[in-house]
């Protein structure tokens, strides 16, 4: 049986590569072999490469790993943090009253 493919659009593999790039760079600067990394991340090291050259057939968790390998696990936080369009979208469906709410009488009870 043959194996699914993923199709990307060119935008997403352009990001999908960059981030790899980005990983990549990172663990250099910090002087960190890939062997050492992929141990770290508890990858391979087929996987850590498939990571940095932006493959998108690897798991989230694993780029998780890697990252949290660098202590760039924070920059996770970063993604959909400022969701503009999102918050324009719910701010405008957001129900508004025809009229005020009734107001609740007391009865005495006498």
């Amino acid at each position: 049986m043959k194996a699914k493919t993923n199709m990307l659009l060119p935008s997403l593999q352009r990001i999908l590569s960059t981030l790899g790039e980005q990983i990549r760079l990172a663990r250099l600067r910090r002087r960190f072999s890939a062997l050492m990394i992929a141990q770290r991340a508890g990858i391979s090291r087929n996987t850590l490469r498939a990571i940095e050259h932006g493959e998108p057939t690897v798991a989230f968790g694993a780029y998780a790993s890697v990252l949290l390998s660098l202590g760039l696990e924070k920059d996770l936080l970063l993604i959909a943090k400022d969701d503009v369009l999102g918050r324009k979208l719910q701010d405008a469906n957001l129900p508004t009253r025809a009229r005020a709410p009734r107001v609740q009488r007391q009865k005495n009870h006498a």
